[in-house]
C-alpha cells in the first residue's frame, strides 16, 4: 500500500506501508544503530514511539523468540529505507513484516531516512504520523498534530500487572554462546542454541519494573541475583517489607517527571538498601535525590554514545536510548556526577555520596551490545555484599 509518513510541521515522506496497514502516530525519533533491529522494536522505552532507523537495511535476519527485549514490538510504527525481501539467519522463526502484522504495528519503507534523521537534529522531536497515502497530506498532517505524547505515563502501559520471581529454576538466563565443535559446553535448545548456564543465586534484590528489558534481568540473574520483580507503583513499604538486599529501578518510556509516585516511593528506599538504576531509572533516583529532569531535543538514541567516567578517565563505548536527561544544575551537593556523555556533555551516570544509591544513563546489558559498560551489575553486587556485611 502507498502510504505518507507525515510530521506535525507539514513534511511529507512518500513511501509504502509493510506489516500492519496504517494509520498510526506518535512521537517520531531515530535510532543510528547497525543491528540490532529486534530488540529495539521490543524495547518497553519506545512505547508510544515511531522510530526510525537509519541504517538502510532492515528485516534481513529476521525474527527470533529469544532476541526480544517484551513479548510483543512496543513501537507505535516503523520507518525504514528499505526491507530485506529475504529472511536469512538460522535462528529466525519469521520476517519483520509478518511479526509487525501479527502485533498490529504499522511500518513504511522507501524513505530516505538520513533525511529525516537530519530533518529531526535540526527541528528537534515531533509527533508524526504514518497514513495510507489516499488519505491525502493534509489529513494525515493533522493526525499528526492530534499525537499525544508528552505528559503521558506510558509506564503504567508496560510495567507488569502483579509481582512474580524472575527464572527461579535458572533456565531463561542462560548465557548464549556461539558453538564451536571442539568445546561445545552448555545446553542445547530445539534448533542448536547453545546457553551456558548461569551461576546459583547468591543476592536476592526487588526490580521495580518501568518497562524492562529482558535481557536487564538476564544480566541480574547472570551475576547471581534473584530477582522479585514488582509493578511500576508498588509502595516502598511493601518494598522494604521484603528485606530485599537491594532495589534495582528498570528503564521505562516516557517523562519520568509524570512519575510522582515512583520518585516518592525511591525517595523513602534510597539510605535503606543498596540501590542500582538504568535510564528512566536512572532519571527516576535523580528526582528522588533532589534533581531535575528535561526534555532533550531529539534524544540519545544509538549504540555507539562515548561516556566517560570522571573517576577514572576511561571511556566507554555505550548502547543508549532515551529523550529525556537529568539537569546537572539541579543536583545537590550530596550527588556526584560520575558519568558524562561526551557527544553534548549531558550527564550520564551518578552516586550519592553517603548512601548506596547509583545509576547510569546507558544500557550495561546492551543487547546485542556493546558490553563495555556490563560490569555495573558486578558493582552492584559488591554493593549489595557491601551492604550485607554490615548487618
Amino acid at each position: 500500500m502507498k502510504a505518507l509518513l507525515a510530521l506535525e510541521d507539514g513534511t511529507i515522506y512518500q513511501g509504502d506501508s509493510f506489516g500492519a496497514p496504517p494509520p498510526t502516530d506518535g512521537e517520531i525519533c531515530f535510532n543510528t544503530s547497525m543491528t540490532g533491529y529486534q530488540e529495539i522494536l521490543s524495547d518497553p522505552s519506545y512505547r508510544g514511539q515511531i522510530v526510525t532507523m537509519t541504517y538502510p537495511l532492515i528485516g534481513n535476519t529476521g525474527i527470533n523468540a529469544l532476541d526480544v527485549e517484551s513479548a510483543i514490538p512496543q513501537v507505535r510504527g516503523l520507518v525504514i529505507e528499505e526491507l530485506s525481501p529475504v529472511t536469512s539467519s538460522w535462528r529466525a522463526t519469521g520476517s519483520l513484516s509478518d511479526w509487525l502484522l501479527e502485533h498490529g504495528v504499522v511500518g513504511i519503507q522507501g524513505i530516505d531516512t538520513r533525511a529525516l534523521t537530519k530533518k529531526l537534529r535540526t527541528s528537534g522531536a515531533m509527533r508524526a504520523c504514518i497514513a495510507p497515502a489516499s488519505e491525502g497530506a493534509e489529513q494525515a498532517v493533522a493526525r499528526a498534530k492530534s499525537a499525544v505524547y508528552e505528559g503521558v505515563d506510558f509506564v503504567r502501559e508496560v510495567t507488569v500487572p502483579k509481582s512474580f520471581d524472575w527464572d527461579a529454576n535458572g533456565t531463561l538466563s542462560g548465557k548464549w554462546i556461539p558453538e564451536n565443535p571442539r568445546s561445545a559446553i552448555g545446553d542445547k535448545d530445539e534448533i542448536g542454541n547453545l546457553f551456558q548456564p548461569p551461576p546459583q543465586t547468591e543476592r536476592r534484590i526487588v526490580a521495580y519494573d518501568f518497562g524492562m528489558k529482558q535481557n536487564i534481568l538476564r544480566s541480574l540473574r547472570q551475576t547471581g541475583f534473584s530477582v522479585e520483580v514488582v509493578p511500576a507503583e508498588t509502595p516502598a513499604a511493601e518494598v522494604l517489607a521484603k528485606k530485599p538486599d537491594g532495589v534495582f529501578l528498570s528503564n521505562g518510556p516516557g517523562d519520568p517527571a509524570t512519575l510522582e509516585y515512583a520518585k516518592e516511593n525511591v525517595k523513602q528506599i534510597v539510605g535503606q538498601v543498596p540501590v542500582f538504576g538504568i535510564c528512566l531509572g536512572h532519571q527516576i533516583l535523580a528526582l528522588a535525590l533532589g534533581g531535575q529532569t528535561f526534555k532533550m531535543k531529539f534524544g540519545h538514541r544509538g549504540a555507539n554514545h562515548p561516556v566517560k567516567d570522571l573517576r577514572s578517565g576511561a571511556v566507554a563505548v555505550t548502547s543508549q536510548n532515551h529523550g529525556y536527561a537529568v539537569d546537572a544544575e539541579s543536583l545537590p551537593p550530596e550527588v556526584e556526577i560520575t558519568h558524562l556523555n561526551l557527544n553534548d556533555g549531558t550527564v550520564a551516570g551518578l552516586r550519592h555520596k553517603t548512601h548506596q544509591a547509583f545509576s547510569v544513563q546507558y544500557h550495561p546489558e546492551a543487547s546485542p551490545g556493546p558490553h563495555d559498560a556490563l560490569y555495573f551489575f558486578e558493582e552492584f553486587a559488591k554493593e549489595v555484599d557491601a551492604a550485607r556485611a554490615k548487618r
